[in-house]
């Protein structure tokens, strides 16, 4: 029996969130932790990055600067390739796309599968240089991650499966979430405080009491 609901809130394109997964993942098994998986998408189209950013260079060099500082933080930097981002041919990706490939993994497999997916495409993302916001390269994912593609496809552009992102929205506003990563415990509503993995043990201790 889980221990503790942890509702993880998260994006893709969000290299501080590739830090906290990998350390959650480790303190899920340690604390038998139930995590439930939540989309927070910061930014769903290229007009919303525009307005974000300014124009797609502008959005590159800011949040490659954002990775640098995560880069410094985590526990696999070699795992996050800048140059590589810098160099990619496409303009740096919102995460609109790849939040739907996430809930389409958990409508078909839960939400191991969600996870499972959630990483494969930040290890796309962060180490690779792929354009996540690419509906067929999540497809190529998809299979790749033992999915059928036509299955994943279909319900990747179920409309039910938008309004599933839709609803981790909705969530994300009950809660005050306004940035991610954001872990939240369910028995206590109290919000952990996103650091290294031991403080983040230290917090659950806490919490379990």
């Amino acid at each position: 029996m889980a221990s503790l609901t942890i509702d993880f809130f998260h994006d893709v394109v969000c290299c501080w969130c590739f830090n906290i997964s990998s350390r959650m993942r480790s303190l899920a098994a340690e604390f038998a932790l139930d995590i439930r998986h939540r989309t927070f998408v910061l930014q769903a189209s290229p007009a919303e990055m525009a307005a974000r950013w300014g124009s797609p260079d502008q959005a590159r060099e800011t949040i490659l600067g954002h990775w640098s500082a995560c880069r410094q933080a985590s526990d696999w930097p070699e795992l996050v390739d800048i140059e590589a981002m810098r160099a990619a041919p496409f303009d740096y990706p919102h995460g609109m796309a790849a939040a739907l490939a996430c809930k389409a993994a958990e409508r078909l497999g839960g939400q191991g599968a969600h996870w499972d997916m959630f990483d494969r495409l930040q290890r796309a993302h962060l180490a690779e240089a792929r354009n996540i916001a690419d509906p067929e390269t999540l497809v190529q994912f998809a299979r790749e991650s033992g999915f059928e593609a036509d299955a994943f496809a279909r319900f990747f552009s179920d409309p039910a499966t938008a309004r599933a992102v839709e609803a981790d929205r909705q969530r994300a506003r009950t809660l005050h979430v306004h940035s991610v990563p954001a872990l939240i415990v369910r028995e206590t509503g109290t919000r952990l405080v996103n650091g290294s993995r031991e403080e983040l043990a230290a917090q659950l201790i806490h919490a379990i009491g």
